[in-house]
């Protein structure tokens, strides 16, 4: 396994880690949208406060991962259902 010493720069600090060769670029992109939400949080609001764009930016965040996973299960219970009903069909038949 392969392993790349990278540094992530949010906000206004690094942060050291270690990661998968091919997770590097999912990574460094997940920081580059972090720094994106963090700069509109602050255009927007005209907030300085490191703290608060942070909570704002994983609170953000969150409701994202939420309403995915939401879509995701919704799409989960149809396939399951359609499924079924082709099971249902085919039974009938045989």
């Amino acid at each position: 396994m392969d392993t790349l010493s990278i540094r992530i720069k949010i906000g206004d600090r690094e942060y050291p880690m270690k990661v998968k060769a091919e997770d590097e670029a999912k990574i460094r992109r997940a920081g580059k949208l972090i720094n994106d939400k963090l700069k509109r949080y602050r255009e927007e609001f005209g907030l300085d406060d490191r703290q608060d764009l942070l909570a704002m930016v994983a609170f953000d965040c969150m409701v994202e991962a939420m309403e995915a996973n939401e879509v995701s299960s919704e799409d989960s219970d149809q396939i399951s259902e359609t499924l079924l009903n082709i099971n249902n069909q085919l039974k009938s038949i045989l």
